[in-house]
């Protein structure tokens, strides 16, 4: 197995490791089904996509991030991934010289950034497609009661409404955005069920 492609298999391994609650770890391997798909056609580094997107949650996983509620409120979980993805590649094998752009890809994931290459820009849109569809209906409702910041369902819808307000428009490619389409559909067909049925009752 050539040296670029032999880390992957610890790589996923440590995450499966690490990925704490357990769910979290579901998140890896689709954001890279949803990088090759976004990818195809486009000339891009896949090992450092594939790098950055097994590592860029690393600060959410508990046992990595603080418990204190105050320092969890404070915690940049995008600095942490940064600080220890060289150190964890390192020790996998990655090719050193790649490191950099993965540590780059990282810092520029969120839907706030701004991607300074092909790599970024891909991740980029694979997360923010993770924030849609029935996925990210799931992701976000499993933190009711768990996550202090949603401690009901109005707290988990209201975060699904911002996220169909203003996470579609901000995918940056051709290819994300016509991905995004059934996703967006079904959310929207998600939050309307939900204000037919709550009874002005959700809590």
């Amino acid at each position: 197995m050539p040296a670029t492609k032999a880390y992957r298999d610890a790589l996923s391994d440590f995450i499966a490791r690490e990925a704490q609650p357990v769910e979290k770890f579901g998140h890896q391997p689709r954001l890279c089904a949803l990088a090759w798909r976004i990818g195809e056609g486009q000339a891009y580094d896949d090992n450092v996509v594939f790098a950055a997107a097994w590592l860029h949650d690393l600060g959410v996983f508990t046992g990595h991030r603080p418990e204190n509620q105050e320092e969890l409120a404070a915690w940049d979980n995008v600095a942490y991934a940064m600080d220890h993805a060289p150190d964890i590649l390192s020790e996998m094998d990655f090719p050193a010289e790649k490191i950099p752009a993965v540590v780059e890809v990282i810092r520029t994931h969120q839907p706030g950034s701004q991607p300074t290459s092909t790599e970024g820009t891909i991740l980029r849109d694979a997360d923010i497609l993770e924030q849609l569809g029935a996925i990210g209906i799931l992701r976000a409702v499993c933190k009711i009661g768990r996550d202090t910041r949603f401690p009901t369902f109005t707290s988990v819808v209201a975060l699904l409404r911002k996220n169909l307000a203003s996470l579609p428009e901000q995918l940056m490619l051709a290819s994300s955005r016509e991905m995004a389409k059934p996703k967006v559909s079904v959310l929207r067909a998600f939050l309307q069920a939900v204000d037919e049925e709550a009874e002005n009752a959700l809590f």
